[in-house]
């Protein structure tokens, strides 16, 4: 059997995170890493005490908005957002650190993990727009969309 890459690894991370996701649309998990150690983790939901899109429904969807439009009619904060929000909270810096996430980042999200410091992105999956790509090319942070893992956990019993 052979050993997973700490990229692959850390995929497979992002990807179980967006299991708790709450969105109807799209589950997004992201894992923020340094040093091969866990900093923080988010998924895309509803705020804290809110009721989500589970309980409500998507007003995107009952709008007609397309994906990436219109980020402010929407209940959830992304996975990436959460991920910096639960750093901070911790007392956690993501400066220099590595985000694993499902998707890769809308604009908004770039421009935070930008302002994080973070030092690279790697993902597996691409969201609806790009612009991220010319943000991150310019503030210097390196980024990769990977194959997407397997999605197969190897136990040894």
């Amino acid at each position: 059997m052979e050993r997973v890459s700490i990229d692959e690894y850390f995929l497979k991370i992002a990807a179980v995170i967006a299991e708790r996701s709450t969105c109807r649309r799209r589950k997004v998990g992201a894992v923020a890493v340094r040093n091969k150690q866990i900093l923080s983790t988010g998924y895309n939901g509803a705020a804290a005490k809110l009721k989500d899109c589970l309980e409500l429904g998507c007003l995107r969807d009952e709008n007609n908005i397309r994906s990436g439009e219109r980020h402010e009619i929407c209940r959830a904060i992304h996975a990436e957002q959460n991920t910096i929000i639960q750093g901070c909270l911790h007392g956690v810096s993501l400066e220099h650190a590595t985000i694993y996430c499902t998707h890769t980042p809308c604009v908004l999200c770039a421009k935070m993990l930008i302002n994080a410091k973070i030092k690279r992105y790697v993902s597996f999956r691409k969201y609806s727009e790009s612009a991220f790509v010319e943000l991150f090319n310019e503030a210097g942070i390196e980024f990769e969309v990977l194959q997407k893992p397997n999605s197969k956990i190897n136990f040894l019993e």
